[in-house]
Order: structure tokens, then C-alpha cells, then sequence
């Protein structure tokens, strides 16, 4: 005998992403616990990550990834200098970075005046507003087309619940991460 489950209702769809990006920003924020200003802004890798760094850059993507679901495109642009190039952006040869690329990089570290709690409150609010979008949303399913970068395929659009899966599986990944930076900086794990 086979049984089979009746198919869930877009309510019970949402409550399950979200809850699933809960688990995974849980998972991401545990591995900061007792840890001082400082401890979050070390870098106990050959790599330039930081505790600190990686929930602000979680929460960067996941407040643009926000502002894409309810205003599309426009919403995350990847304008150059005049006369810069991707490939002079990716070589480092660029005579002037963009702001967005300066702030990305920013995201990935403890700026001077920024604290552990203070950036994990950042997260919460961003989280709030994120759940607070989602619930608006009508239809998982409704789409906008990605904006021109070269990691976007042209063309490309991207769902609302392919959105949430994306933010699932970044957020669980950096929480790996995270994991082995803890354990790094003072052996400690996060479960």
C-alpha cells in the first residue's frame, strides 16, 4: 500500500520555506554565542571571513533579495565607472570600483564601531521584514527577470520561492562556514 500526501496549500508552502530559512538563520547565528566584538571580527583562516562578517553579508542578500521580490530588477543593479569593465572589475585592475562592489565587500568584514550584537540585530530586522514581504506576496510563483550581471544568464527570471530556496541554501551554507570559523578561532561548536 502506498500513501500519499494531499498537496499543500501555498499557505502551508510558505510557512515551510520560511520556516526552513528560520532553521538555517538559527543554525548561522548559534556559532556567535559568547563570542566578544572582537572574537567576530577575527579572521582564524587563511580566507578574510569573519563570524561578524558572514551574518552581515547574510543579511545584505537576503535584504536585496527582498527588495528584488517586491520591486524586480531595479532593485539590484551592477552599474560600473565609465570605463571599467567586468573584466578589469574581476582582474582587481579597475581604475575605480563601484559602490555596490565596496559595500559587498564591506559586508564581509567587522567595520571599525560595529558590534556582534548590533550586527545580529541588523539580521532580526532584516528576517522581520523579510517575513513581512513574504506574507504579501501572493503568489510564490510570480516572477521578475534577474538584472544584467555576468553571472546572470540573460534572459533569466527568477520565481519568489526560487528567491526563498536560494536564501535557504546560502544561509545554511555560510552557517557551515561559520561552523568551521567558530571551531577555528576557539574550538568551540555551535550545536
Amino acid at each position: 500500500m502506498t500513501a500519499t500526501t494531499p498537496p499543500s496549500s501555498t499557505a502551508d508552502e510558505r510557512a515551510d520555506l520560511l520556516a526552513a530559512l528560520a532553521t538555517a538563520r538559527t543554525a548561522l547565528v548559534t556559532t556567535t554565542r559568547g563570542l566578544s566584538d572582537e572574537q567576530a571580527g577575527e579572521r582564524p583562516t587563511v580566507s578574510a571571513l569573519c563570524l561578524g562578517g558572514l551574518i552581515k553579508h547574510v543579511a545584505s542578500i537576503e535584504e536585496g533579495w527582498m527588495r528584488f521580490v517586491v520591486e524586480g530588477p531595479s532593485a539590484m543593479r551592477y552599474d560600473l565607472p565609465d570605463g571599467v569593465t567586468w573584466a578589469d572589475l574581476t582582474a582587481g585592475t579597475a581604475r575605480e570600483f563601484p559602490q555596490w562592489a565596496i559595500e559587498h565587500q564591506n559586508d564581509f568584514r567587522m567595520l571599525p564601531g560595529e558590534t556582534l550584537a548590533g550586527v545580529v540585530e541588523r539580521y532580526e530586522q532584516v528576517a522581520a521584514q523579510s517575513e513581512k514581504v513574504i506574507a504579501s506576496v501572493a503568489d510564490l510563483s510570480a516572477t521578475h527577470p534577474l538584472p544584467e550581471a555576468p553571472w546572470n544568464e540573460p534572459g533569466a527570471v527568477r520565481s519568489v520561492r526560487r528567491v526563498l530556496t536560494h536564501l535557504i541554501a546560502e544561509t545554511a551554507q555560510h552557517a557551515g562556514h561559520a561552523d568551521i570559523l567558530r571551531e577555528a578561532l576557539d574550538g568551540q561548536k555551535s550545536t
